[in-house]
Formats: C-alpha cells, structure tokens, sequence
C-alpha cells in the first residue's frame, strides 16, 4: 500500500470529477475553511496514539499545509 496515496489522494475522497476537499471549499467561507482544516488538524492530533498511529500523524500535517497554504493565499 502506498502510504502517501491513502493520506494525500484517497480513492474514497476523489469519486467524481473534483476531489472532496475541493467541493467543500468551494461552497464554504474562507474563514469557515479555515476552520475546517484546523480541526482536521486537531481531530488527528487527538487520536493518532489511539486510533491511526504514523498515518493519522501525516494526516495532520497534511491538512497543517492546507491551512498553511490557505493563509498565504489571504
């Protein structure tokens, strides 16, 4: 299993013509996807010694650079 395809691109969040993330962007505020990707940020910080270990960690820091990279935007 490629560990970066199932944190960055999971076949499960890319089942039409947009990727899930993109979608909920495009229909949320700029403040509210901030929001969204901050507690994405600390829902996988909470659970990663519980729950997905390593991935749920990568996971976090995935959405740390969404957020990153959203407020470089603003």
């Amino acid at each position: 299993m490629n560990n970066d395809i199932e944190v960055n691109h999971p076949k499960h969040y890319n089942l039409g013509q947009i990727e899930c993330l993109e979608g909920i962007e495009s229909i949320l505020s700029p403040e509210a996807f901030e929001g969204f990707l901050h507690g994405n940020c600390i829902k996988y910080l909470w659970r990663w010694k519980n729950k997905g270990g390593l991935q749920d960690l990568e996971k976090c820091r995935w959405y740390l650079d969404k957020l990153i990279a959203h407020i470089n935007l603003q």
